[in-house]
Formats: C-alpha cells, sequence, structure tokens
C-alpha cells in the first residue's frame, strides 16, 4: 500500500474528526486526518472549551460579588483582569490541541496539514501547506460549521465579533449589544456583564433560547434581567451605524424603532455549514438548500463511499453530536452491529448562570403525542437543600414521563448544575427507564441530583419534598 493510500480520510480534526478517525483506527484502518487549522477543531480552539474557561470566571466573580458576604467573604473592592481570564483560556485549549495530536500520533494517525477538497467518490486533494493527493476507501466529512453574520453587521474584528473574535478580545468594552439569545449569545452576555460590561440582548424571536421550554426560558429572561442585562425580546436588528461616539444599533419592535449605543456588537444569530468549497457537489454529493450534507441513517451522502458528521450535516450544532455520529458512521461502515443513532436523544446545554439543560422530547412535543394524560413531574431549587446552602436557588428541574408504563421521555433543568444533571436523564432514556425506577434510586444527600429524584416522584404524584 502507498503512502499516500488509506482506508479512511477524514477531512478535519474536530470532535467529530478526530474521534470518528481514532474509533476507525481502533477498527485496524489505516487513517489519515487532514485539518487547515489547528487540531481539535471549532471547539477545543475557538468554541466550546474557551468559552467554558470564561463561563468559570465570571460565575466565579458573580458568586464574590453575590454571595461573598453571606459566607463572610468581603469583595467590595473585587479588583478584575479580564485579561487573565482570556489567557487561562487559550492555555486550556493549547493543551487540549496538543492532546489531540498526541491522540492522533498514540493511534497511528496521520495528521495532514492543509485544506482538504473532495476530488472524487476515494480521492481528497490537499493543498496549502501539504500538497498531496490522498486515496481512500472512505471518506469523511467533518468541517464543522462557521458563523453566520446577516448583511448590514460586517465582522471588523474590533468593534463588531461574532464568538470567534470574541475570544481573543483581552479588554471589556463599556457597552456591549448582542445580537442573537441563542446559546452563543447568553453565554458571552453573561461573561462581559460579569466582568463589567453594560450588555444589551437583542432576540427577533419572543423568548430566550428559540426552541426550548418556555418555562426554562422564562426562568432565563427574569434572572438575566436581575444581573442587570437588558433582554429585548420580540426586536429585529435592522442596521449598524458608525460614529465618532461609537456604534449606532439600529432595532425594532412592536414599540416602534429605536437606536443602541455601542462600544462593540457581537453577532449570535447562528451559523453555516462549512461545505463550500469541498468539492462535494462536484463529486455527486448531495446539499440542501442551506448547504447541509444530506446524509442517510448511517450517515452516507449520496455518493456511499463519501460520509459527513456533526454540523456539517446539520441537525443540532453540538461538539456532542459529532462525535457521537463520527463513532457510528465509522462502525456502521464496518458493518459492525450497534444501536441506531437516536438525535432526540442528544443532550443540550446552555452554560451561563443559570445553566440550562434539556434532553429527549419538548413539554410541547410530548403532550402532542401522548395527551393531556402526559405525566409531568416538575420540582423547584428554593426546595433543594443543596441549592439553597450554595446559594444558588433559581430554576426547577421538569421530567415529562408517558402515561402508559411512565418511561421518562425528556427533562428540562434550569438552575446550578443543570449541565450535570442532565446526564442522568440521557442515561434513562437509553434504558428506556420509568420514573418509578429512577425514584427507586438511591441519590445522595445532600446533592442537586435529588431534584432529579423529586421531580420524577413529583411525576407520579408523590412528591417528597415540595
Amino acid at each position: 500500500m502507498s503512502g499516500d493510500r488509506f482506508d479512511w480520510v477524514v477531512i478535519g480534526s474536530g470532535p467529530g474528526g478526530y474521534v470518528a478517525a481514532i474509533r476507525a483506527a481502533q477498527l485496524g484502518h489505516r487513517v489519515a486526518v487532514v485539518e487547515e487549522d489547528r487540531p481539535g477543531g471549532v471547539c477545543l480552539n475557538w468554541g466550546c472549551i474557551p468559552s467554558k474557561a470564561l463561563l468559570t470566571g465570571a460565575e466565579l466573580v458573580e458568586n464574590l460579588r453575590k454571595h461573598g458576604e453571606t459566607f463572610g467573604i468581603k469583595a467590595g473592592n473585587l479588583e478584575l483582569d479580564y485579561s487573565k481570564a482570556v489567557d487561562h483560556s487559550r492555555k486550556t485549549s493549547d493543551r487540549l490541541c496538543k492532546g489531540v495530536q498526541g491522540l492522533l500520533k498514540k493511534n497511528q494517525i496521520e495528521l495532514v496539514a492543509g485544506r482538504g477538497r473532495v476530488a472524487g467518490p476515494h480521492s481528497v486533494e490537499v493543498s496549502d501547506p501539504a500538497n498531496r493527493v490522498l486515496e481512500a476507501e472512505r471518506i469523511l466529512v467533518a468541517t464543522g460549521s462557521a458563523e453566520w453574520v446577516p448583511p448590514g453587521l460586517e465582522v471588523d474584528g474590533d468593534t463588531v465579533l461574532t464568538s470567534r473574535e470574541a475570544l481573543e478580545m483581552r479588554d471589556v468594552p463599556e457597552r456591549l449589544v448582542v445580537i442573537g439569545a441563542g446559546a452563543v449569545g447568553i453565554e458571552f452576555a453573561y461573561v462581559y456583564a460579569m466582568y463589567g460590561a453594560q450588555v444589551t440582548v437583542v432576540e427577533m424571536m419572543d423568548q430566550m433560547i428559540p426552541g426550548a421550554d418556555p418555562d426554562v426560558a422564562q426562568v432565563l429572561q427574569r434572572e438575566f434581567r436581575r444581573k442587570g442585562i437588558d433582554v429585548r425580546l420580540g426586536t429585529r436588528f435592522e442596521k449598524l451605524e458608525r460614529g465618532s461616539a461609537g456604534l449606532g444599533v439600529a432595532i425594532s419592535s412592536e414599540k416602534g424603532n429605536e437606536e443602541l449605543s455601542a462600544d462593540r456588537v457581537l453577532a449570535a444569530i447562528g451559523r453555516r455549514p462549512r461545505s463550500a468549497g469541498l468539492g462535494l457537489e462536484e463529486a455527486g454529493v448531495e446539499l440542501d438548500e442551506r448547504g447541509f450534507v444530506r446524509v442517510d441513517a448511517q450517515l452516507r451522502s449520496s455518493v456511499p463511499s463519501i460520509g459527513a458528521i456533526g454540523d456539517v450535516a446539520g441537525g443540532a450544532l453540538l461538539a456532542h453530536k459529532a462525535s457521537e455520529e463520527g463513532i457510528a458512521a465509522v462502525e456502521f461502515a464496518a458493518g459492525l452491529t450497534r444501536p441506531a443513532l437516536h438525535h432526540d436523544r442528544i443532550p443540550a446545554c446552555i452554560y451561563a448562570q443559570p445553566q440550562v439543560g434539556w434532553v429527549g422530547l419538548s413539554e410541547a412535543a410530548a403532550r402532542e403525542r401522548y395527551g393531556n394524560d402526559l405525566k409531568v413531574g416538575k420540582f423547584p431549587f428554593t426546595a433543594s437543600g443543596k441549592a439553597l446552602a450554595a446559594g444558588h436557588s433559581a430554576g426547577f428541574a421538569k421530567i415529562l414521563a408517558e402515561p402508559e408504563y411512565g418511561a421518562i421521555v425528556g427533562a428540562h433543568v434550569v438552575g446550578v448544575g443543570a449541565t450535570e444533571l442532565i446526564a442522568e436523564i440521557g442515561l434513562a432514556l437509553t434504558l428506556e427507564a420509568t420514573t418509578d425506577e429512577v425514584a427507586a434510586t438511591c441519590h445522595a444527600h445532600p446533592t442537586l441530583s435529588e431534584a432529579i429524584l423529586e421531580a420524577t416522584l413529583a411525576a407520579e404524584g408523590r412528591a417528597i419534598n415540595f
């Protein structure tokens, strides 16, 4: 076998691509990964990981200011150096980037630096800096997504940013306008507000986190406003004007037109697939009208030897979804017996405070499926001993179960620890567990996880502590 012939060539080394490559290598395949930027993709370098480092700092600032005196900590003259938090976030990303390189090397996977382009059903051309043609039995496209910016909001990397530029900014603007109240917008709004910025969030839908449980969104909206963050719902961005005094952000709502003053604007409206310029359509790969690769249940495109996973394949744009699909694509191609992918069991999380986590059906979808007999159990963190002791009583855990057997079909948590608590319900969905079975599982006391226990009891009409 020649040096440029592989069983798999994976384009992209993000949480989907590198995980798929490792699984293929574990199965004895010869694998190459093509990456034009840094190993680890957007998630490790410019998304999930560095943003969570900044969020941890923001949470620490809020705890000291809001709860410090309760615990005998006086932090009235708190000095903040945001650039140090950015330093920590970059060091964290660098460490994990090197970790991915080490994992690829450990599994004898060749990392090819350059931009990959599909040249045919079994061929990938790599350019800049590498100039090679890689032949492959199978090709896996894992190129992810990029920020989408609306017309009239051109990014300059200084005053108008996306999350990519924001993660490298080492100062905090006095006035920040965030366009979009999805996960990215919410998290950055929280970070900058806790570090002292005057933040306004503009969202054209009528709730924060469009598509999330409305009860969850209401709690988040209330808590953000309590933190001094101005949340404008049902409000559209119209245009941006630059002046000597800063930026003028024109917005419109039912109340009329208004102009917000800002030093910086963060565009956090959505993302687009990174499918252009990859030679996919020329190779016969079908894309949908938005540019996402059309794939079947085994993540194969219209060209059987070419698969696609993660953001570029559409669906939920989540790192862990990409990893799950990467493993599945390789195992399906290898003919292994494995469970089908259940995209409705993939959890979604938001890491601002209060945190948000959900998995499975929404309450609206569950009621449409099961009617008014749907079992709903809700437990507020105001009744959680651990949450109260920690000084974080906002939010609740909500459990949804179908009426016949009590099988859990969804959960929605907003409050402290929500992004960790949701994993228990993910396992329950995999095991097709019932509320009775979760309720029969002894949960340690005092823990936040007792909120899940109590919510399942509430769904059965037998809550103990609420």
